[in-house]
């Protein structure tokens, strides 16, 4: 019947006889019973037709068979029915619903497989399984319907300490009242009031007869008669401690794994190490680096006959503060030749010891209060571990009990190693991680300038805030320089990649653009000339050096914004190459995002940059910045900006003040990306500092040019200046005359320096050149450059402009 309901228990038996059968009515009375069923329970047919089946059943019917009958399905299932002497046999029962002329439903029963409870009924051997009971080399205890004490064998006499009379009549509680026995005691009462079998796995505990802790699995069955009531209890209990520390081995294994190495820190991996140490096996953890790999740098080999001084990078301990410690974290650990700890240091293999052990006394005496503390805390065994990676020492891991009455062993030791080798791996990552971080960030911030330069045109500050952990080390950059006439540039740029390769791509472009801005390009010229040097890079390196040195593919490429402010005409030219747009925030309060022509980013090749000028008022603020600032995981560009623009328009009562307040609010969080930030309030310089004269083309005006020139001198206080600026004035205009073209202009500039310009419609550019002994001509510039601290020309949309500059009285020419 393989359509049947099966509620079947699983019990194993013999086959009944094949002539077994029986017919019971819906009343439950007995209508038909077979020879072979006679013979099966011992009765005869008078004995039971016509009388109830329920007197064959020893137990209660299964609920699951209860719910078949009344819904009048066929049924297999496990009955535990009486024989005629007493015995109980448990048969599997088939039975099959038949519908009688009324439509009443009769069941037809057969048998399928039997088991007879059975045990020994000779004396020989009964005697013989009370023996085996008695002698069982598993502790075995016998309990009555009461959960009270009656018998137990040998072994687990001695488990608990008591020969059977003392327990006898007691629950467990009452003869050893303390955990975890009083969750076993009620367990135990569960089994006698339910009649069902628990299984439980106990943490390691000691029991009252033994001398170390032990874990155990139970087994708490019940004991019942042939009528299936509950006699009592039996409770069989294994020794499994190899087994649960093997187990707990593994667990620590596998928490090493997960925990230690989440950050390329190397403290940080030192101290995941010590919680993993004292969290599996230990109650005592110390990591002692050398001080090579805490720094970062390459470890040296470990000399033999020396003393090894490591710094104590992390300790934990099961008590709060590490007070087994004699060496404070941070502090140095010296660890004498011939002890312990230098030899794992020296040989890489490690040792367990015990405290009386003679090789521990070199290392006890190396630091003043170890030997007392060892003796205070009861520290009675020892663990030295060397940490090595890659064929390298690092350092040595010391692991202590003395809350564990256990001394550590050999699969400690082997344990302790497996995990150190784990952990070595993890600390290397971090120190050679940690030495091209640090590598990459002194070669950027060298790159960058030390401080910003004293100009009078405008007021600066800035921030600039590396990634934070993880190779994430960009090569954004910043520059202030000073131009001619009293102009300065802002430029802001980021380096497409990461580490020392996109480090030193920045340090390359921003000399470039240092070389650009003295050549005085207009912004849009420059970034033209930036991207075809970017572009020479990359066909320069090529894809496999890129490759090689960032581990990644991909262009050579980068992004930049160029900003000239004028302050003598108070306007700013700005041009960009995919940079993100500055935001300016005039002197009435109103911010706003400057929308300038984008550009493409360097490295393209084949587009334009486009120029814009901006009108800059007295007590403009503009502020540059890289992405990183704006940019953040989960959050648009457009938020940040907006950010921004609502910070800046608040800003602080100076210029760092309001850095800082840019910073907390726009970027929170520790950055992702490399952070630069810029601002500027500006200046003009009004028509008292500038004079400007308009030459016409006649010699005679030369002299002219010169007795103005030292007049506005004297008005502005620069008598001292007389004789140079008038040398310089003379100079540049005779060459004006000479090899330029009308209009020919004359200005001077009071700002951090005194400006001498002469421009002229000319286009060519002025050169120095050698003048012979006889020549009468060739000298003029030669005595422009020995005067001035510096001089040059830059090309105008109408000619070019010849400059020189000359500091101020009472002022020092930076070296």
């Amino acid at each position: 019947m393989d359509n049947e309901p099966d509620t079947t228990t699983g019990a194993e038996g013999t086959t009944a006889p094949d002539d077994f059968a029986v017919v019971v009515d819906a009343r439950g009375i007995i209508l038909v019973w077979s020879a072979g069923a006679g013979r099966l329970l011992g009765y005869e047919p008078e004995d039971v037709v016509g009388r109830p089946a329920a007197h064959l059943r020893s137990a209660r019917l299964p609920i699951a068979l209860r719910r078949h009958l009344a819904a009048g399905e066929p049924w297999v299932s496990d009955l535990a029915l009486r024989r005629r002497d007493g015995d109980r046999v448990t048969v599997r029962l088939r039975g099959t619903p038949l519908l009688d002329a009324r439509g009443r439903i009769h069941w037809v029963v057969n048998p399928a497989v039997v088991t007879y409870s059975a045990g020994p009924t000779d004396p020989g051997s009964a005697q013989l399984w009370d023996l085996t009971l008695a002698q069982l080399p598993l502790p075995v205890a016998i309990y009555d319907s009461e959960a009270r004490f009656v018998t137990c064998n040998q072994v687990m006499s001695q488990a608990m300490g008591l020969n059977p009379e003392e327990m006898g009549g007691k629950t467990l509680w009452e003869i050893y009242p303390m955990p975890p026995l009083d969750e076993i005691d009620r367990l135990q009462h569960q089994v006698v009031r339910t009649g069902e079998m628990i299984f439980r796995e106990e943490q390691p505990f000691r029991a009252s007869g033994e001398v170390r802790d032990h874990a155990w699995s139970l087994f708490l069955s019940p004991v019942k008669d042939r009528a299936g009531a509950v006699l009592g209890l039996s409770a069989l209990v294994i020794d499994i401690t190899e087994q649960y520390w093997a187990r707990r081995r593994l667990a620590v294994l596998n928490d090493a794994s997960v925990r230690i190495g989440s950050t390329l820190d190397v403290t940080r991996t030192a101290e995941e190490l010590a919680e993993v140490a004292v969290t599996g096996f230990a109650d005592f953890a110390t990591v002692d680096l050398l001080e090579s790999v805490v720094q970062g740098h390459e470890p040296q080999p470990v000399p033999p006959d020396a003393s090894v001084v490591c710094r104590r990078t992390a300790q934990r301990s099961v008590l709060r503060g590490c007070p087994e410690s004699v060496v404070a974290t941070g502090d140095t650990d010296i660890h004498p030749p011939g002890s312990p700890s230098a030899q794992a240091l020296i040989t890489g293999r490690g040792s367990h010891h015990s405290a009386g052990d003679p090789l521990l006394r070199a290392w006890t005496a190396a630091a003043p209060g170890r030997a007392e503390n060892i003796r205070r805390f009861k520290i009675h065994s020892v663990l030295m571990v060397p940490l090595r990676a890659r064929g390298v020492t690092l350092g040595v891991m010391q692991l202590m009990r003395h809350r564990t009455e256990d001394a550590f062993g050999q699969d400690d030791l082997v344990l302790a190693e497996e995990i150190a080798a784990r952990a070595a791996v993890s600390i290397d990552n971090a120190r050679r991680f940690t030495r091209e971080r640090r590598t990459a960030l002194a070669l950027q911030r060298s790159l960058l300038p030390e401080r910003l330069p004293d100009v009078e045109a405008v007021d600066l500050a800035y921030r600039y805030l590396p990634a934070g952990p993880g190779d994430e080390i960009g090569g954004d950059w910043f520059d202030v320089i000073s131009l001619s006439g009293g102009r300065v540039a802002l430029v802001v740029g980021d380096v497409v990649g990461h580490g020392v390769h996109a480090s030193a791509t920045m340090g390359r472009l921003r000399s470039a653009v240092r070389t650009l801005a003295d050549a005085d390009f207009t912004p849009d010229e420059l970034l033209t000339r930036l991207d075809d040097l970017v572009i020479r890079l990359d066909r320069e390196e090529g894809p496999d050096a890129r490759s090689a040195a960032e581990g990644a593919s991909g262009e050579v490429g980068a992004t930049c914004l160029y900003a000239v402010y004028d302050p003598v005409a108070g306007v700013c030219d700005l041009a960009r190459a995919g940079h993100p747009p500055p935001v300016l925030l005039r002197p009435d309060g109103t911010a706003e995002i400057l929308d300038l022509p984008p550009g493409p980013p360097l490295g393209l090749g084949g587009l334009p940059f486009e120029a814009a000028r901006v009108d800059m008022s007295e007590g403009s603020m503009l502020a540059l910045y890289t992405d990183g600032l704006v940019e953040a995981p989960g959050r648009d560009v457009d938020v940040g900006l907006d950010l921004l623009t609502e910070a800046l328009r608040c800003p602080a009562s100076d210029l760092e003040g309001t850095c800082d307040e840019v910073l907390r609010k726009v970027q929170p969080d520790p950055p992702a990306d490399d952070i630069v930030l810029l601002l500027a309030r500006t200046a003009t310089l009004g028509a008292d500092r500038v004079r400007t004269w308009e030459l016409p083309m006649d010699p005679a005006a030369v002299a002219g040019a010169r007795r103005e020139t030292g007049e506005q001198l004297d008005a502005w206080g620069l008598a001292e200046l007389d004789f140079s600026t008038e040398l310089i004035v003379s100079e540049l205009v005779t060459n004006a005359m000479r090899y330029g073209n009308a209009p020919i202009r004359l200005r001077l500039i009071r700002a951090d320096a005194l400006v001498c310009e002469v421009s002229d419609g000319g286009s060519a550019a002025p050169h120095l050149r050698r003048a012979r002994v006889f020549d009468e001509g060739g000298r003029g510039l030669l005595l422009v450059a020995q005067i001035a601290e510096r001089w040059g020309s830059r090309q105008t949309s109408v000619g070019k402009t010849i400059w020189a500059e000359q500091p101020l009285p009472g002022t020092e020419t930076p070296i």
